[in-house]
């Protein structure tokens, strides 16, 4: 008689594979049209992406450098909180003007505001903030 033996059967640690550079590139592009939209200075911009004004207008004009894993971080916040908000507002200008208007979530300041912290957790709170308000996932 064969003796049964116990099985595990907790699933593996969900490991999401890394943002390639290409990937990055095109985030950086898609971001630099959202920054457009969001009626965001260059350094607004900078500030947000955590590299000097220069950089960020050579980058932008097409003369893009490597991307580090924080900003592709980085990218990759400002894709879900534009993502969010595409879900929660049915007209993307509201929005785009949601971004900086007053919210009495961050104590009557701006999303802006809260992400113009320069930390990357600043751009993950609004992130987790907005992923809240529309239901998560």
């Amino acid at each position: 008689m064969t003796a049964l033996h116990r099985v595990d059967t907790t699933p593996p640690p969900f490991v999401p594979e890394p943002i390639t550079d290409a990937e990055g590139a095109a985030m950086f592009r898609a971001v630099v049209n959202l920054f457009r939209l969001w009626d965001l200075t260059d350094e607004q911009a900078a500030l947000l992406l955590d590299m000097p004004v220069r950089t960020y207008r050579r980058w932008k004009a097409g003369d893009q450098g490597r991307l580090d894993r924080d900003k592709k971080a980085r990218l990759s916040n400002l894709m879900g909180i534009h993502k969010a908000l595409r879900l929660i507002f049915r007209e993307p200008q509201r929005g785009y003007a949601w971004i900086k208007a007053a919210n009495e979530a961050f104590g009557g300041r701006a999303a802006l505001d809260v992400m113009l912290g320069g930390e990357l957790t600043d751009l993950m709170r609004l992130r987790r903030y907005l992923d809240a308000e529309r239901g998560g996932w």
